[in-house]
C-alpha cells in the first residue's frame, strides 16, 4: 500500500482569523508554531477549518473497510467493486483484494480517528495505512501530527477491555511525555 498523493492548502491564517472571531476579536498575525500546537491540543472548533486530501493506492480491501468506519470530520471515495462497472464477478473477489481509497478529512478528524487506528489493537496493515497519513501531515504540519496519537496517550490510559499493555512499557510514558508538553 502507499499513499499515491496527498493535498493540504496553508491556511492557518484563515484558522486564526476564525479563532479570534470566537473570542470577539480581531484577526491576529499570523500564528507560530507555538500557538498552532495549542489551539490543536485544545481541539476548538477553527482546527475543522484544516483541510486535507489523499489517496491510498493498493490498499487491501479489509483495511478499506475498517477506515470508512469513521465518519465525522470525513469524506471517503473508494473504487467500486461493482461487477457491472469492473467486468470481474465481485463474489469472485477476496477481502483482500486491492483497492484505491481517497478521503477529504479535517484536523479534528486525523486526531480521532489516529486514537483508534494508531492503537495497537487496530491490524497491523491499518495502522500502518495511518502512519502513512501521519508521515505526510508531519511534512507540512508537525504541529497536528504531534496531536495524532493512538488512545492510551490520548486519554493518558488504555480503555480497551482487552488492552496490548503497551501503556505499561517504557516508550509509553515517552510518547505520554512528548504528547503532553
Amino acid at each position: 500500500m502507499q499513499i499515491e498523493w496527498f493535498k493540504h492548502d496553508d491556511n492557518w491564517q484563515d484558522v486564526k482569523n476564525a479563532t479570534m472571531t470566537t473570542i470577539g476579536k480581531s484577526t491576529g498575525k499570523y500564528p507560530d508554531s507555538d500557538w498552532k500546537l495549542k489551539l490543536i491540543k485544545s481541539e476548538h472548533s477553527p482546527i475543522r477549518k484544516l483541510k486535507f486530501s489523499w489517496r491510498w493506492k493498493e490498499l487491501p480491501y479489509w483495511v478499506s473497510v475498517h477506515l470508512v468506519r469513521h465518519k465525522i470530520g470525513i469524506e471517503h471515495f473508494v473504487k467500486t467493486q461493482r461487477t457491472d462497472r469492473t467486468g470481474t464477478d465481485r463474489d469472485s473477489l477476496s477481502q483482500g483484494a486491492f483497492v484505491t481509497h481517497e478521503c477529504e478529512a479535517d484536523a479534528q478528524a486525523l486526531i480521532t480517528i489516529s486514537r483508534k487506528r494508531l492503537c495497537s489493537c487496530a491490524s497491523p496493515e491499518t495502522r500502518q495505512a495511518w502512519q502513512l497519513v501521519k508521515e505526510k501531515v508531519n511534512e507540512c504540519e508537525p504541529e497536528l501530527a504531534q496531536s495524532m496519537v493512538k488512545e492510551c496517550v490520548y486519554r493518558g490510559f488504555c480503555p480497551e477491555m482487552f488492552g496490548c499493555g503497551f501503556d505499561k512499557t517504557e516508550q509509553y510514558q515517552k510518547e505520554l511525555q512528548v504528547y503532553r508538553s
